[in-house]
């Protein structure tokens, strides 16, 4: 055999498993496939089917498997979604402190001038702080956000400092135009000898504060569309049910015009925005404090949480196309 000979028939060899594979792939991925974006100042996926027009579009509120998840059920349902990572990946901010809104107005603007996309109903939507930014963001940009769901929500702004791997400087969470989002300010969360931490007795603590809780309230009455929450009221890793009532009465004070849906659920916990396809037995999380590692609880159970997320998947498709 000769040496060209020789190295011709690996290479065909590698050329047919990639074709097969790319052939394969291409049959069996029934979804639809992103478009990067990093350009108009943000970086995101942008999930879309080629022949829709004029749909109700969903900002997911921090990106990762939560947004890429939610992104693709969306337009699996002819929806267009935009997984929105805003921390974390090069080009971007490494802590989730100092965020400026400026950031997520520049992708709802790019958003909005797309031919998929109606400009009169977009949606944000966010789990836990990230809920909390979604809630801030449609108080603030009033007139191009449509709606917000929130699960596990906040009804205030808290310090960077209730992150343990943020900075030790106490900083607001978000800003926007240099100005800062009024926020509780929290001294971070403390590790003891037992090897485990309540985190809902140090966010208890927080709202315990009135002034402060009252002056960082999210604003949500500015809010021009519908808004959905989802809790667990077990939750053990912040008190998302209380701080959801919190937000119904704020409404209720501010005589809101728009549908309110504030959904609890009895035997489930912090997680219930994760994947409903997905069954469960992960009922503790680690937290690293000072050096050491921390067990704390999610709340619920595995069944109670599968329920939920079933549930709550339902009513969000319903929320959606009620628009």
């Amino acid at each position: 055999m000769s040496k060209k000979r020789k190295y011709i028939i690996p290479f065909a060899i590698v050329i047919i498993l990639i074709v097969g594979y790319l052939v394969a792939d291409s049959i069996l991925f029934d979804g639809v496939r992103p478009k990067a974006i990093n350009e108009f100042g943000f970086q995101a996926k942008y999930f879309a089917k080629d022949n829709v027009t004029n749909k109700t579009a969903i900002v997911l509120i921090g990106g990762g498997q939560f947004g890429d998840y939610w992104a693709q059920e969306f337009s699996n349902k002819d929806m267009v979604a935009l997984s929105l990572p805003y921390t974390g990946i090069e080009g971007l901010p490494k802590l989730p402190e100092d965020i400026d809104l400026e950031y997520f107005e520049n992708a709802i603007k790019w958003l909005r001038t797309q031919k998929e996309v109606n400009s009169e109903k977009i949606v944000v939507m966010g789990a836990s702080r990230n809920a909390e930014l979604a809630l801030v963001i449609a108080s603030t940009f009033t007139h191009t956000i449509n709606g917000v769901i929130a699960y596990s929500p906040s009804s205030v702004s808290w310090s960077n400092t209730v992150l343990p791997y943020n900075s030790n400087e106490l900083k607001p969470s978000w800003k926007y135009k240099g100005i800062d989002i009024p926020y509780v300010p929290m001294e971070k969360i403390a590790g003891n000898k037992s090897g485990k931490v309540d985190m809902i007795d140090y966010w208890e603590k927080g709202l315990s504060k009135t002034e402060l809780v009252e002056n960082a309230y999210i604003k949500v009455e500015f809010i021009t569309g519908p808004i959905l929450l989802f809790s667990g009221i077990d939750d053990k890793v912040w008190p998302s049910a209380k701080m959801a009532d919190m937000i119904e009465k704020r409404l209720e004070e501010n005589n809101f015009k728009y549908a309110l849906k504030n959904i609890q659920y009895e035997n489930a916990g912090h997680l219930i925005s994760r994947n409903p396809e997905q069954k469960t037995d992960l009922r503790t999380g680690k937290i690293n404090l000072e050096g050491r590692e921390f067990e704390y609880e999610f709340g619920g159970t595995d069944g109670g949480d599968y329920k939920a997320k079933n549930d709550a998947k339902l009513k969000l498709l319903e929320f959606l196309n009620e628009l």
